[in-house]
């Protein structure tokens, strides 16, 4: 059964990829689908980042505001957005998580 679900599941993510990027199929995607598929990467990275900033580990119980994981996002955030530099905006905010967590406890 197993096997099965895992096969099954492969099937649903190579279609779904196939039908999407194969150029030999005449798939065109209109301008509202398009505009609306714009959303999809921030929103996706909203839902899996926010649990991590917000919420402490088993717990579930809200953190202060003023925590590494924020304070690291946040200054990702601006970063990214003022120098559109992925490998910059990685490693500074990196190294601020780390610091934060060496030095805050």
């Amino acid at each position: 059964m197993i096997l099965l679900s895992i096969l099954a599941m492969t099937l649903v993510v190579f279609l779904s990829r196939y039908l999407f990027l194969a150029p030999t199929l005449p798939l065109k995607l209109g301008s509202e689908v398009k505009r609306f598929l714009k959303y999809s990467s921030p929103a996706i990275l909203t839902v899996i980042l926010a649990p991590i900033m917000f919420l402490e580990g088993e717990s579930q119980q809200l953190m202060p505001l003023v925590n590494p994981y924020l304070i690291a996002a946040v200054i990702a955030t601006l970063l990214a957005w003022k120098t559109a530099n992925v490998l910059l905006t990685t490693g500074v905010s990196f190294v601020a998580f780390l610091l934060m967590n060496v030095f805050w406890g």
